[in-house]
């Protein structure tokens, strides 16, 4: 798992991920999010690299999301691939992490 973290604009910051969210992908993502989650209050996530996501790549998504939603910030999941959408949509992560295609969608649901 590749994870890129990158400053936008009005203090968003954007993790870029690429490659598997299995077992081994979420242990090695767990920190960086668990960082990410408490360093910032708006977080958006791209999921578009992501070919595959497990329960422990789920895990490390909610964990980080409630623990933003606790502290009044919001992460935002950004144009996961099909098959990783579905995955997020039948567990109901989408229900609680929302999904959008592009960063202008982004934006407006973080505020800026």
């Amino acid at each position: 798992m590749k994870i890129d973290i990158l400053e936008t604009r009005n203090g968003i910051t954007k993790l870029a991920l690429s490659g598997r969210m299995d077992i081994e992908g979420a242990m090695a993502a767990d920190m960086t999010f668990s960082i990410a989650a408490g360093a910032n209050e708006r977080l958006v996530v791209d999921l578009s690299d992501v070919t595959f996501m497990a329960c422990l790549g789920l895990r490390t998504l909610m964990v980080s999301a409630k623990s933003m939603a606790n502290k009044g910030g919001k992460m935002v999941l950004l144009n996961p691939q099909p098959n990783v959408e579905k995955v997020l949509e039948t567990t109901g992560v989408s229900t609680t992490i929302p999904i959008v295609r592009d960063m202008s969608s982004a934006f407006a649901l973080l505020g800026v």
